[in-house]
């Protein structure tokens, strides 16, 4: 159990970590060799060149203004002068809103402080329940003498938390409320104001019926020139060109150790580089390095020639499935938005994700195989979640004074002495727990693809909900129940099993001690590591160094990653849980979440501002996830107050919190009904006031040439050969294809629509205007 002495040991590590951080950050981000690195974001829109090309050739290296040394914090204002419009403007609305959940941590809990520090810290302080001598071997600290555990049994005190728990919760919700409303009034005026974009006038087809007479690119044409034929416009069929984009990669790889070696030879040409054949080059054949990966290049590229050859000619390569673009918005809206067929599950059609957002991999999965793949991963992820709880149990009993003592006798008058036993009771569970966790977000990725989403937003949607719950199942309940468990052990033995709730409920509130050495750890230092990107700047030099020959090369060794809604989001959800949670049972713990809250916000600004290059761009669709999961926060902080007094002696007044969850749920429902359909569906109103105002602005917009090209397989856009070229153009002609069928009375007649082609996807309107 951390005392107070130990939580201001770890809070000095944890803050001396973050100045560190920092301050390696305020120094490397001014020296000119990482500016790539800092300032990536810049360099990938165009607006900013590198300060190594002119100058002095240490200058080129190394920072020798020293003015600039004293505004190393300048960054922080910087960070936070760009508006929130232009920072829509600049990296997405995605972006921007992220960042308010940040905001909305803050708007919650500052006046929740300010309210349960002012009311609840003196009602719980001026008490002496665990001094008492009933509950002497309950272990505690001076902390907890701050919480409700202070608070004798059936005291008329708790009155003051069941009162303040409804304003927390009326409070929290009409925080809620606004915030909804405005980042839905955001999206609508996003995507009123938006520039062209091929996903706004395309729909994802799948699961298209077989049929002996057509192909699928003949069935898709046939079926929506009849059933769309005044919006219908071009489609793109789906291919699986999974194993040519492996192939590709691998070739890539291959490209890249050739260019590091060939780097090498030319600077040092005494010498041929050689390498073994064998796995990572450790072991095998010892060969020319150069002659040997020209030759597996020249190999792999037969291969990638064939497999192209075939994905063209064999029917089995084209999925049922097909991007099909429409004339408007509106009709792109009512395809989405409708049921196709008399059979609920063919002609299955959704929003197309932007084309940077589709994850081309999952596309080749059948419609068929999907159900089953979810169930299996829901399975996994139940069997992952509650056995994960075993080695977590394990390594924190491990991570204590007792656990290390019982294991490891012998360290006994080591880890007694003051320093020590401080760091590794404030310290080391919250860093123990923070890696053992560092591989999760991978697992559940893999999972997320497995399962067969078709775009790389839902992808990191589905992994950041089973993220969001394996914390809330295991970092909340499982180091509260496991944490109060091994506490309070030697308790338990010696009580009647009718003592057993009484001990529970004063115990629960002293794992926030837990908690604060967890969030010193994850949000403070944590944070401060994020921003110096000690990972990409070293990967950045080691590409520099080893493989760049060109600007174009050095370009592509830039990794400015992104937000990582998979991650970040169920992160910051589990502080909401932390801070609703004891709001009400031990305040001192907030001002710890707000911390974060604060320095987060300014670190992620700076980060959207100049580094991360954002994926995709979903128009804040996250945000009823966001809204669902604070919710659920509120509600289970209610439902532990609840069994909290029940064990506390205050049956009488428990009664009197029933209410809260059940308003808690009807205010959900509220939100559902009133704002979450601006983030699912697209009002034909708005389409069609866009589709209208786009007609009078350009009457001479030639769309099929925009969209014709945007839903090629990338691995046919990056191939620059004539060969490719023709077979994209092949891809995409749109002409109609005479219908084996024996009737075609229901079949149009062919649509005037515009032969104009363009050899790549283009990045502007292409416009189509009469001749002279």
């Amino acid at each position: 159990m951390a005392t107070v002495k130990d939580i201001g040991v770890s809070a000095a590590i944890n803050l001396l970590s973050a100045f560190i951080f920092l301050l390696a950050f305020a120094f490397l981000r001014l020296q000119p060799f990482n500016d790539r690195v800092y300032f990536s974001k810049w360099y990938l829109k165009g607006l900013r060149s590198s300060p190594m090309q002119a100058g002095a050739f240490v200058r080129k290296f190394v920072n020798l203004d020293y003015r600039s040394y004293v505004k190393f914090l300048n960054w922080i204002p910087e960070s936070l002068k760009m508006p929130e419009l232009e920072l829509i403007d600049h990296a997405g609305l995605d972006s921007a809103v992220y960042l308010r959940i940040y905001l909305l941590g803050l708007k919650i809990f500052v006046p929740i402080t300010f309210l349960a520090w002012s009311i609840l810290l003196p009602v719980n302080w001026t008490n002496s329940t665990l001094d008492n001598a009933k509950l002497r071997n309950v272990t505690s600290s001076d902390i907890d003498k701050l919480s409700i555990s202070n608070v004798p049994l059936g005291s008329n005190r708790f009155w003051t938390h069941i009162v303040l728990a409804y304003a927390f919760t009326f409070w929290t919700c009409y925080v809620l409320l606004k915030e909804y409303e405005t980042v839905a009034s955001m999206r609508l005026q996003f995507i009123a104001s938006e520039k062209r974009r091929p996903d706004q006038f395309t729909v994802l087809v799948r699961n298209v019926p077989p049929d002996p007479d057509e192909s699928v690119s003949e069935s898709v044409e046939h079926f929506f020139l009849v059933n769309h034929q005044d919006n219908y416009l071009t489609h793109q069929v789906v291919y699986n060109a999974n194993k040519l984009a492996n192939l590709v990669k691998k070739m890539r790889k291959m490209q890249n150790w050739l260019d590091y070696y060939q780097l090498k030879y030319s600077r040092n040409s005494s010498r041929r580089p050689m390498t073994k054949t064998g796995f990572l080059g450790c072991w095998g054949e010892r060969v020319d390095a150069i002659d040997h990966y020209t030759s597996e290049i020249e190999k792999l590229s037969k291969e990638i020639v064939e497999e192209r050859a075939r994905v063209r000619k064999d029917p089995k390569s084209i999925m049922p499935a097909a991007f099909v673009s429409f004339k408007t918005r509106w009709g792109a809206a009512v395809c989405a938005q409708t049921q196709q067929s008399r059979n609920p599950t063919l002609w299955l059609t959704e929003w197309a994700p932007e084309p940077r957002d589709v994850y081309w991999e999952n596309l080749a999965i059948p419609y068929v195989h999907l159900s089953i793949r979810r169930l299996s991963m829901a399975v996994a992820f139940f069997f992952l979640t509650f056995f994960f709880m075993i080695p977590i149990t394990f390594v924190q009993s491990l991570a204590s004074i007792e656990g290390i003592e019982k294991a490891a006798p012998f360290l006994k008058p080591i880890i007694e002495r003051g320093f020590i036993k401080s760091f590794i009771q404030g310290f080391l569970p919250g860093i123990v727990l923070k890696l053992f966790l560092i591989f999760l977000p991978t697992i559940l990725m893999i999972m997320s693809k497995f399962e067969g989403f078709n775009s790389i937003s839902s992808l990191e949607r589905r992994a950041a909900t089973r993220y969001y719950l394996f914390n809330l199942v295991n970092v909340f309940l499982g180091s509260i129940i496991a944490g109060t468990a091994l506490d309070q052990l030697k308790t338990f033995l010696k009580q009647s099993a009718n003592e057993y709730p009484k001990t529970i409920g004063v115990a629960i509130p002293m794992r926030a001690t837990f908690f604060i050495t967890y969030i010193m750890v994850d949000g403070w230092a944590g944070i401060a590591a994020e921003i110096l990107m000690l990972k990409p700047l070293i990967i950045y030099h080691l590409k520099n160094f080893f493989l760049v020959k060109t600007e174009k090369d050095r370009e592509k060794a830039m990794d400015p990653g992104s937000i990582g809604f998979n991650t970040g989001e169920p992160q910051i959800q589990l502080y909401f849980l932390l801070g609703l949670v004891y709001a009400a049972v031990t305040p001192m713990l907030i001002p710890f979440i707000i911390i974060f809250f604060g320095f987060a916000y300014v670190v992620f600004r700076h980060q959207i501002i100049n580094v991360y290059n954002q994926e995709y761009e979903s128009a804040a669709a996250f945000w009823p996830d966001v809204h669902g999961r604070v919710i659920t926060a509120l509600v289970i902080s209610q439902i532990c107050l609840m069994g909290l007094l029940a064990t506390k002696g205050a049956a009488q007044s428990t009664p009197f919190l029933i209410a809260l969850p059940v308003l808690t749920l009807w205010f959900h429902s509220f939100c559902k009904a009133r704002y979450e359909p601006a983030f699912v569906r697209y009002p034909l109103q708005e389409a069609m006031m866009k589709d209208t105002l786009e007609r009078a602005r350009e009457p001479q917009l030639n769309l099929k040439a925009y969209l014709q090209n945007a839903y090629i397989h990338p691995i046919f856009k990056a191939d620059e050969d004539e060969d490719d070229e023709e077979f994209i153009n092949k891809l995409n002609e749109s002409v109609l294809v005479p219908t084996k069928r024996q009737s075609r009375r229901n079949t149009p007649a062919p649509s005037k629509i515009s032969a104009g082609s363009s050899p790549s996807l283009p990045e502007a309107v292409v416009r189509e205007y009469p001749e002279p």
